[in-house]
């Protein structure tokens, strides 16, 4: 039987082949108002001077993109999927066709390597973070009341910016695992003044951003409260004074919410209780979380108990204790949906690609490709790079051209 994908491939061969005495493939031709990721790297400034354009942008890019969806990790095998990659491949992306050799001409893997190393690391990363979250906004046939986003940073440690530092990054990434934007955090500063730049113009109202301690700034609960967006921020040791405030809050009320996991060779139980108040100095706060936990390890039986707290500007009838629990928890799905799979799946700490805006670049399509495969159910990252490199279409098709 032909599936929806297959006939999809088909299509793209047919369309492609037709077009071989002409030039290059339209790439929209078969479904003029698809989601394609060309489209939104059609506005992407070109670093080359006109007389070096032999290559059109959008189709070294986009190749680029499907070969790190097909598991390319390095530059190399970024380069050898375009030459290897079928001529109706190519022509669907927007390589041109010689009518003379009758070939389709490629970059050089050196063209490759400068021209990904010369983009615009803003822009890039804004257009690879707007298209999952337009393709997004088709495949949702209900949206939530509200919506959970995580902000935390990461480091590609195989990488050298200026000074001799390691690139860092900064992410928010909605709790399905749709990374909404990325923005590289100045080598003489950190975390904290990038926070808003990261999330400004992204649509945050009916959002609840969640974040660790040092993003707990009065600048960015009012910030957050401006755009219509509510947080959950962590209180901990480097704001002493609302620590201590927290602490004394009168806990003898009832349990919220009460959970249990086990997994990774521990026993967890979990309990959240929350108490409204109206003066402690943070902008817009409703309420303080008091999260305990008792963790027993199976290998040890050695108990231990962790007591963590909140402020959060959501009213008390926003949101049940079992919905705030799981916003507390599915935090940390950037760490476990984004940065691990980053450094497992395509090996980015023991990467050798650390010149320039290179890191940064390959990064921002890593996470491209992990934002769709998760977009399609394909929770295994590493099998569904896997699934692409079987047929080339299958990358094409993620992509938009379906």
């Amino acid at each position: 039987m032909t599936t929806t994908e297959d006939r999809a491939c088909c299509l793209i061969f047919s369309h492609a082949v037709g077009s071989e005495t002409t030039g290059p493939y339209p790439v929209t031709a078969a479904v003029p108002d698809a989601v394609c990721l060309a489209h939104f790297l059609a506005g992407l400034p070109d670093p080359r001077d006109r007389c070096g354009r032999r290559f059109p942008l959008t189709a070294i890019v986009t190749a680029a993109a499907a070969s790190v969806l097909t598991s390319a990790r390095s530059l190399t095998a970024i380069a050898e999927w375009i030459t290897d990659a079928p001529r109706w491949v190519l022509l669907t992306l927007g390589f041109a066709f010689d009518p003379f050799s009758k070939v389709v001409t490629v970059p050089h893997p050196t063209t490759v390597m400068r021209l990904l190393g010369r983009l615009d690391g803003d822009a890039f990363d804004a257009a690879v973070s707007t298209f999952p979250q337009t393709r997004a906004a088709g495949l949702d046939a209900e949206k939530a009341r509200w919506r959970a986003v995580a902000v935390n940073g990461k480091q590609l440690r195989g990488s050298r910016a200026a000074g001799g530092k390691a690139v860092w990054l900064l992410a928010a990434m909605d709790h399905a695992g749709t990374v909404l934007a990325q923005r590289q955090i100045d080598t003489k500063s950190n975390e904290t003044p990038a926070f808003i730049p990261l999330l400004d113009g992204l649509a945050l109202e009916n959002t609840v951003v969640t974040a660790d301690a040092a993003h707990t700034q009065h600048a960015n609960g009012l910030w957050l409260r401006e755009q219509g967006a509510h947080y959950i921020a962590v209180v901990k040791g480097n704001h002493p004074s609302l620590l201590k405030q927290s602490r004394k809050l009168p806990w003898a009320v009832a349990l919220d919410h009460k959970g249990r996991t086990e997994g990774r060779g521990r026993l967890e139980a979990c309990h959240l209780k929350t108490a409204a108040f109206r003066h402690l100095d943070r902008p817009g706060a409703r309420q303080t979380l008091r999260v305990m936990r008792r963790r027993k390890d199976l290998t040890s039986n050695k108990l231990t108990t962790e007591r963590l707290y909140f402020v959060t500007s959501l009213p008390p009838d926003a949101a049940s204790g079992a919905g705030i629990a799981a916003w507390i928890r599915g935090h940390w799905k950037i760490e476990n949906r984004l940065h691990h799979v980053r450094d497992t799946t395509f090996a980015e700490d023991a990467s050798t690609i650390c010149v320039g805006r290179l890191p940064r670049v390959i990064a921002s399509l890593r996470k491209l490709t992990i934002s769709v495969c998760r977009q399609d159910g394909r929770t295994d990252v590493p099998a569904a790079t896997r699934h692409h490199a079987r047929h080339p279409g299958r990358p094409l098709a993620t992509l938009g051209w379906t």
